[in-house]
């Protein structure tokens, strides 16, 4: 009952700062624009509120900074769906590599602020709610406990359960929060790369005429070429290290014949 108590008090807290920041943006820009901000649920919420907020950027970016990185953080800490629509905007509002490093930089604090929530309040919660899901998975953990980095890698390039489970169940599985950073920030950087560099086309985008352009498809290919390269080479060294058990597990079932 405390850890529930504990849990609605942090996210109270947060829900209230965030509304606070979000509905009383800095003066400056006169009567008109004052208005409350929400998450983007499509892609024309989306493209509304990148042109405000690129408008008001320009007298007022620390703000519009501030802004963007809270509601990162606070969709990622209590895994709530759509950050990829916050990925886009950052790509619209920063510009591809400022806005990549925010996203990657967000997506592993906001990651490691839920695996810290969980650690305080939600062990009991999900082992409870998903018994078979966690037990399916820390089995595969306790699998590839020696190459642990490389496994968790794998999880976020190729998941086979989504991130935000992965977040909730990491303490329960004993998995070390700095191992658990750094797996996020790599893990995720193609995923943050495709969306970003996207946010940051859609951005220049006025009509369907400019989205079919040859220019800009060949960016969005050369943006999923470049993403799919990481993927490639975890799965090939992963091949590799599952091969290497393999034939470690030959050799010590030999030796004990």
């Amino acid at each position: 009952m405390r850890s529930v108590f504990g849990f609605f008090l942090v996210f109270g807290f947060a829900t209230f700062y965030l509304y606070i920041l979000s509905t009383s943006l800095w003066p400056g820009l006169g009567h008109e624009s004052k208005r409350s901000l929400v998450f983007p649920s499509d892609l024309d919420e989306l493209r509304e509120l990148a042109d405000f907020l690129l408008h008001y950027k320009q007298e007022h970016q620390t703000y519009v900074m501030l802004l963007f990185c809270s509601a990162y953080l606070y969709k990622q800490s209590f895994a709530i769906p759509g950050s990829s629509f916050l990925n886009l905007l950052g790509g619209a509002l920063f510009g591809p590599w400022l806005g990549l490093f925010l996203c990657c930089t967000l997506t592993s604090l906001g990651a490691t602020c839920c695996y810290l929530l969980s650690y305080a309040f939600g062990k009991q919660i999900v082992s409870q709610y998903f018994p078979e899901k966690v037990s399916v998975l820390q089995a595969k953990v306790e699998e590839n406990r020696s190459s642990l980095f490389f496994f968790l890698l794998f999880l976020r390039l190729f998941p086979m359960t989504p991130n935000w489970f992965l977040n909730l169940t990491s303490p329960i599985l004993n998995i070390p929060v700095g191992q658990f950073f750094f797996s996020v920030l790599i893990g995720l950087l193609p995923y943050n790369f495709i969306c970003v560099q996207t946010g940051s086309i859609l951005s220049k985008i006025k009509s369907l005429d400019d989205m079919f352009s040859w220019g800009t498809l060949l960016k969005l290919l050369a943006i999923a070429l470049v993403a799919l390269i990481p993927g490639t080479v975890v799965k090939r060294l992963s091949d590799q290290n599952i091969g290497l058990r393999d034939k470690d597990h030959l050799l010590n079932s030999k030796k004990s014949m």
